[in-house]
């Protein structure tokens, strides 16, 4: 029972996320990886905590309050690069989830190493562990994520740096919290209520965001592909710049350009069913060719090159979107 106390909550409040998120943004694969990823940076926390506790020779509660908010909150982070590097995380939803995934993993381990060597294992510590510290890790977890995300897309040419300010609003937060200006208990309470209800005001907000994303972006994306199919295209503006690219692009690469348009805006339709159809409650059969079409793009991304990936910038057709969109079709179900 105690042991239900110090790790349900955060658990509890995972499967929470996951329940509101209506679209199924993160499959279950990258869930568990999520998680695992979380408990492997608490494994890795513990050895580098005894290192520098006694190479740095502080206190125990100086150690807690300004080298521990540090060293986790980095571990942490340092399993958000990837998928956000990746381009697998979407939206502010997905962020929000896969951030607290990390975050349980962590406190899930921590906790258990944490009660496993306690000397006084009192019921309130317990508690205090789970609706406080448990908590604590993945919400500041989930902020990361969210601003990540946030900053992410509105300013792309800053990359991974996106997640510092984020990292320094986590360790800020986790120092306070381990200064104990209030008690464990009262501290835990405020950490259930407050943390948990800003990520929950995020991620409705992002939803409502999603809904329109996905009903207005279907529609102008079914007109496009009509556009660039019809024998009109070469009249609208797309069509004369993709025309003017043959003076500066072989012939094959402006054909392979085309293809690619057209099949990005294919997958971005298909991608965005999908999630009308997880938003219904409807499962989705796997196509047997979708496969063939996602290497499909790959082949013609290399082929067309970083040059000419750039030249199709300004047909606004293609976007680091594009990119989750291969990664939630590859992996629809699993």
């Amino acid at each position: 029972m105690p042991v239900l106390v110090a790790l349900l909550p955060v658990v509890a409040f995972l499967a929470l996320l996951v329940l509101f998120d209506s679209f199924k943004l993160v499959p279950k694969l990258m869930l568990l990886r999520a998680l695992a990823a979380g408990a492997a940076a608490a494994l890795v926390m513990l050895p580098i905590h005894a290192w520098l506790f006694d190479a740095l020779r502080l206190s125990t509660p100086q150690f807690s309050r300004y080298v521990a908010p540090i060293t986790e909150e980095t571990l942490k982070t340092l399993c958000l690069l990837y998928p956000l590097r990746r381009r697998q995380i979407g939206f502010l939803v997905d962020a929000a989830i896969i951030g607290f995934a990390i975050g349980a993993g962590f406190a899930v381990v921590e906790n258990i190493d944490y009660l496993r060597n306690l000397a006084d294992p009192r019921i309130l510590v317990w508690i205090a562990r789970g609706f406080g510290t448990a908590v604590l890790h993945a919400t500041t977890t989930a902020i990361v994520a969210i601003t990540a995300k946030s900053l992410g897309d509105r300013y792309p040419e800053r990359g991974l740096l996106a997640v510092l300010p984020g990292l320094a609003a986590a360790v800020l937060l986790h120092s306070a919290f381990n200064h104990a200006l209030v008690s464990p208990l009262l501290a835990a309470g405020i950490l259930i209520f407050v943390l948990p209800l800003v990520v929950l005001a995020v991620f409705g907000r992002s939803e409502r965001k999603t809904h329109e994303w996905v009903g207005d972006g279907l529609d102008l994306d079914v007109e496009l592909l009509e556009l660039v199919r019809s024998s009109q295209f070469g009249n609208t503006r797309l069509g004369r710049y993709l025309t003017e690219l043959r003076s500066r692009f072989p012939g094959p690469v402006v054909a392979d350009m085309f293809c690619l348009l057209q099949l990005d805006l294919e997958l971005a339709i298909r991608a965005k069913g999908l999630l009308m159809a997880r938003q219904a409650g409807l499962d989705v059969p796997s196509d047997p060719a979708l496969k063939g079409r996602l290497e499909e793009r790959t082949y013609l991304r290399r082929a067309i090159g970083k040059t000419g990936m750039l030249a199709l910038r300004p047909l606004q057709m293609t976007s680091e979107r594009d990119d989750w969109h291969q990664y939630l079709l590859k992996y629809a179900g699993k």
